[in-house]
């Protein structure tokens, strides 16, 4: 095979519609405020497993080679600088201790951390590095600025055993986004994401070298303390440990509950993660529901009319800050005009008849914005991002209806394989198209002969070298990282589609979750079909809470679960069902979940009958639930 990728050879002048490699401004403002960098930069838990390693990633001081994108080459060299940084004078971040930043705000008597990372390993090492810098001030409060783990993960940590006093503030709905995401796709999208940040690649110049957004997320525990502060409204203030903070709620730009904030005192705009130095997710590969460019776009609008011109510096949840009240408004502004630029164009290409797949295949920025580093496509891509916002209006069907009924991939591929005459003349026509450098379609014929044929080695090995080369190709981190861990299932002998053992997900009940969540993850995990076959007839059962005065009928029919929620002076109208009576009473929502998990009994509570106690008890072995 000829093809070769020569992506290591830089142009030996900018590219009019290029960023400028010569352009080190990103260097030079990573590098600003340099406190001190830990060395070794490895974390570990309590067992003395490491949870993060930053050294891992040394090698991206070297020349970029030929195996990674120089784009992503040098996102990768930014993402990987490490340490306490400061800044602007009582400000700090300490970056490259995870995925994400934490920073903190010096107030009168102690500290505000914002954001305390993923982990708390992580977590407890920055604020132990923080105060071996700056001194042991005490924690006054910390802010979540919004909904996504690597923001809040690490809170347990950083906060006091005695938290009651202490301010834990969040944006409103806040806590419904942190357990909804994950209640109902948690163990789907925690797949994804293995694929997505590349958690099984060695770090290696042939492997994962970051995720654009960051070098990747920590291994640690995760913890959430709910918060006991909500922001919810624009332009509420509050003064935190003599630190005023101003707030703006931004929900629905990169989570369905954020906030930026803006601290008058230091000129110091904090931005969340709705603009980075680069271009962000509409549409996550890991799976999330599609966000609203348009509404991201204008909070960013209202960003800069709000503290544009009293901003002299700009610092958020990822990357590195922006110095100076012109820069700052430039990168804002491009940021806003990039979102969208990307949904209008995407809605008007869509009102003219082209589908999804269509528009991303023409879809370019404006050469101003494809000039600018903070607008690659080094974690989302215009391409995923387009085929985001169409599916946001048309959902995934592009309108031919051809594709309405699709045969599943093993028998799609089954059926090409015998247009073609067997495996080997697919492989044979792929290798065509690889000699003519169209990878995108080798891959297409290749992956219809191993769905079909997953234990085929010479299909799965052809396959296996298109993605190695298209992941050394990919610009955006998040496609390198699927394309390469696809390629080494394939030389493992790994499965046929994302190498995922489906028959062990399940999902889990958060104990921090409200009931409402607990039941909806209980009836998603129901077998849906052997319950309609074991109960032919409906059933209910009513289950009283009586810490909280809450009443609830759980029933299962057709397969079905379904519940409602209901006052005491309604628990009358409930028998009217006929079948329902109550049935168990539990004294508080601990023992509740303790039974829903399946670590406590039925037999500790106070049930109607023996028949009631079998039906819960199956319904719940039907779920599979665990914790």
């Amino acid at each position: 095979m000829r093809i070769q990728i020569g992506l290591n050879q830089l142009p030996a002048a900018p590219h009019p519609d290029e960023p400028d490699f010569n352009d080190t401004e990103d260097f030079e403002n990573a590098s600003r405020g340099f406190v001190a960098k830990l060395e070794p930069c490895i974390i570990r838990d309590p067992k003395g497993h490491v949870v993060w390693d930053n050294d891992a990633y040394d090698f991206v001081k070297e020349q970029c080679p030929n195996t990674v994108n120089p784009k992503l080459w040098r996102q990768a060299q930014l993402t990987a600088i490490q340490g306490l940084y400061e800044v602007s004078p009582a400000v700090y971040q300490v970056r490259g201790f995870d995925i994400s930043n934490m920073s903190i705000v010096e107030g009168h008597s102690g500290i505000i951390i914002i954001d305390p990372l993923t982990s708390m390993e992580c977590a407890q090492e920055a604020l132990k590095f923080y105060r071996t810098h700056r001194g042991n001030r005490p924690v006054t409060a910390v802010i979540y600025s919004h909904s996504h783990a690597d923001h809040y993960g690490g809170a347990l940590c950083v906060l006091p055993k005695d938290t009651g006093s202490i301010p834990i503030i969040a944006p409103e709905g806040f806590m419904k986004e942190v357990t909804s995401e994950h209640v109902l796709a948690g163990p789907s999208m925690l797949r994804r994401a293995a694929f997505m940040y590349g958690t099984r690649l060695p770090k290696h110049p042939r492997g994962q070298v970051g995720t654009g957004l960051g070098m990747g997320a920590s291994a640690g525990t995760t913890s959430i303390i709910p918060p006991n502060t909500l922001v919810t409204k624009t332009g509420q203030e509050l003064v935190i440990d003599g630190v005023k903070f101003v707030f703006q709620l931004v929900p629905g730009t990169e989570a369905p509950a954020e906030l930026n904030f803006f601290l008058p005192d230091h000129e110091a705009l904090y931005i969340s993660e709705c603009a980075t130095h680069c271009l962000h997710n509409i549409v996550t590969l890991r799976g999330a529901s599609v966000r609203d460019a348009r509404a991201w776009s204008q909070y960013l609008d209202e960003t800069i009319e709000l503290y544009g011109e009293r901003s002299k510096v700009l610092f958020a949840g990822h990357h590195w800050p922006t110095w100076g009240e012109d820069k700052i408004r430039k990168l804002v502004l491009e940021q806003r005009d990039m979102y969208a630029f990307l949904h209008d164009q995407t809605v008007r290409l869509m009102n003219k008849g082209l589908t999804g797949t269509e528009i991303a295949e023409i879809m370019i920025l404006p050469p101003k914005l494809r000039r600018a580093w903070h607008a690659q496509g080094y974690y989302g891509s215009v391409s995923h991002n387009v085929k985001g916002i169409y599916q946001r209006y048309m959902t995934w069907f592009d309108g031919n209806p051809a594709h309405l009924w699709p045969h599943t991939p093993s028998e799609e591929g089954k059926r090409y394989i015998r247009c073609f005459g067997g495996v080997d003349e697919l492989v044979s026509k792929a290798r065509v198209f690889i000699e003519e450098g169209d990878l995108r379609f080798a891959a297409t014929l290749l992956d219809h002969a191993v769905s079909a044929e997953p234990e085929n080695r010479l299909a799965a090995e052809t396959l296996a070298w298109v993605f190695e080369k298209m992941g050394f190709a990919a610009e955006n981190a998040t496609w390198r990282n699927f394309f390469l861990t696809r390629t080494m299932d394939l030389r493992n002998k790994g499965k046929s589609r994302q190498a995922m053992d489906t028959t062990t997900a399940s999902v889990t009940l958060n104990p921090d979750a409200s009931i409402e969540d607990w039941l909806d993850a209980i009836a998603i995990s129901v077998d849906g079909l052997k319950a309609a076959e074991e109960f032919e007839e409906s059933q209910s059962i009513l289950v009283r809470v009586l810490e909280l005065e809450s009443r609830w009928k759980i029933t299962l029919s057709n397969g079905a679960m379904t519940y409602r929620s209901f006052s005491k002076t309604e628990e009358q109208q409930v028998d009217d069902f006929g079948k329902t009576r109550p049935a168990i009473a539990i004294d508080t929502k601990k023992q509740l979940y303790e039974l829903l998990s399946r670590n406590a009994s039925l037999s500790q509570f106070t049930c109607g009958g023996p028949r009631d106690s079998l039906f819960l008890q199956r319904l719940l072995e039907l779920s599979a639930i665990t914790v």
